[in-house]
């Protein structure tokens, strides 16, 4: 007996987790002798846990008073371990219960409690286990992903702010160079007033098309040549590569990607960047990818000083930087274009040395 649900299709759907516990708890009801379910779960939204009660047909409610001695969880004197099936004996209830723990959240259990006319058959107690291994797949896919939209909010909340401010200083830069350009007629210094007002112009350009990069909903999504994105982002960096004499090494295979180019080549930049700034000279930096069916494994690594623990930790964080003069910008920007790519980053150390920045891409964006 094998629950409905493949692990692929549990990953893509667009379930709420109290729609998702309602579904289990009907296909657990739909098998006799069970009658009743009860999924009790931690909704990570609003930090509370709550139920899903489904009874089968034909089969009359419990009482209040019942419902209440099953929520009050007294009959639960000891927690078993998890995915592991167990009978529980309940007071003035002749029907036979069963308990299947899913985790442990906020000092209070996860489980799936089935009642039952007769004892369960060893397939339905697996069936049971089944259903509660899937159900704390979802719950994690569920929270990880609603970790990731809290986490893309705060970035984007934080882009548009910073690029108000950046905004204004610039216009007024802007404002202060074009007096200068009308205050200096006939002045061999108008020439630099004009580069210094052009300069602002370029500079509010880039910063549009920053902050654009910052927002997921302005995606452009063609299928791009992973290498050849990889080359223009060298490309973009080779006065710097050159000046240290680095060796970059790159795959001569590539694949395509369903990206958007500025913005993962903006993803590239800033850690090619970083390898760049951090290797010494006559270092090398590696980049490499790994194909599979449905993504892409892109790493990219150096041979400088490597990672402090509290680097590690706050890397990605807005405004930490490990270059003297750095905004603090770059790193959370480009996790931010990954995670609109459903994609993942993060960064550790190599054992040989150096620091090693992988990051996973869909090879077709999936839709939430």
């Amino acid at each position: 007996m094998v629950a409905g649900f493949s692990v692929q299709r549990l990953e893509s759907s667009s379930l709420d987790i109290q729609s998702f516990c309602q579904l289990q708890s009907e296909q657990l009801t739909s098998q006799y002798p069970i009658f009743f379910a009860r999924v009790v779960y931690h909704n990570s939204w609003r930090k509370i846990h709550e139920e899903v009660i489904n009874y089968a047909q034909n089969q009359q409610p419990f009482s209040q008073k019942t419902l209440a001695y099953l929520r009050s969880e007294e009959w639960l004197s000891d927690y078993p371990p998890a995915f592991t099936f167990h009978e529980v004996n309940l007071k003035n209830l002749k029907a036979i219960s069963y308990i299947c723990p899913i985790g442990y959240k906020n000092e209070k259990p996860e489980y799936i409690q089935v009642i039952a006319h007769q004892h369960l058959s060893t397939n339905l107690q697996k069936y049971v286990k089944l259903s509660a291994m899937l159900l704390s797949k979802y719950v994690d896919v569920f929270r990880e992903n609603g970790r990731q939209k809290s986490e893309i909010k705060l970035l984007e909340e934080i882009l548009h702010r910073v690029g108000h401010q950046l905004r204004n200083s610039l216009a007024l830069i802007g404002l202060h160079a074009h007096n200068l350009y009308l205050k200096l007629q006939d002045n061999p210094c108008q020439e630099q007033a004009i580069i210094v007002r052009n300069s602002i112009e370029d500079l509010d350009t880039h910063l549009t098309e920053l902050l654009d990069c910052g927002q997921g909903a302005k995606l452009r999504i063609s299928l791009q040549d992973l290498r050849s994105v990889f080359a223009e982002s060298i490309k973009y960096l080779q006065p710097s590569i050159d000046q240290k004499q680095l060796k970059i090494l790159i795959p001569d295979t590539s694949t395509t990607l369903a990206i958007d180019r500025c913005q993962i080549k903006q993803v590239f930049d800033n850690i090619l960047s970083n390898a760049v700034h951090f290797s010494p000279n006559l270092g090398t930096i590696t980049c490499s990818w790994q194909i599979f069916q449905d993504e892409v494994l892109i790493k990219i690594s150096d041979t400088g000083p490597g990672l402090s623990t509290e680097e590690l930790q706050k890397i990605f964080n807005p405004f930490y930087s490990r270059r003297r003069g750095g905004t603090g910008l770059g790193l959370t920007i480009a996790k931010k274009i990954v995670l609109d790519h459903q994609g993942s980053l993060w960064a550790q150390n190599l054992s040989g040395g150096g620091a090693q920045f992988s990051l996973i891409l869909p090879r077709t964006v999936k839709k939430l």
